[in-house]
């Protein structure tokens, strides 16, 4: 079997602020920006790499979603509980210091765990957390 990750889902609650956040600041190229009923759903991902994408959505859009649903999901997303994504980089010290210069709200200064990675971690516009692996 041949599988691999292709697209994954994060929340947004402002999609500007998103949208500036991974392209401007992730470096991130937008793959595709679709609006549908006041709602937008973005796609963005690592240059060079098409096959590897993430689509930042809104999180109220499933209509299988009940009131009380959405107000829990706002809730965590507020506290950044919701959602998380790990990334990975060759040069974990200088992706921390763009994105902390960025004005990225850090998490976790880059740190060696005792689970044998080092790494650091920042929250997106919409609270999601993203934790950076140093490849080693």
């Amino acid at each position: 079997m041949d599988l691999t990750i292709h697209t994954s889902f994060l929340p947004h609650d402002d999609p500007d602020a998103s949208l500036a956040f991974y392209r401007d600041i992730l470096g991130f190229e937008i793959r595709n920006d679709v609006g549908f009923g006041g709602m937008r759903w973005i796609t963005v991902g690592p240059a060079g790499r098409p096959g590897t994408s993430i689509v930042l959505q809104p999180p109220a859009a499933d209509p299988g979603v009940t009131e009380d649903e959405r107000r829990t999901i706002a809730e965590m997303m507020a506290k950044g509980t919701y959602a998380i994504i790990t990334l990975a980089t060759s040069d974990l010290d200088g992706t921390f210091d763009r994105l902390q210069a960025g004005g990225a709200e850090v998490v976790q200064e880059p740190t060696e765990q005792p689970y044998g990675i080092r790494d650091c971690a920042f929250r997106d516009p919409a609270g999601n957390l993203i934790r950076i692996n140093e490849v080693r």
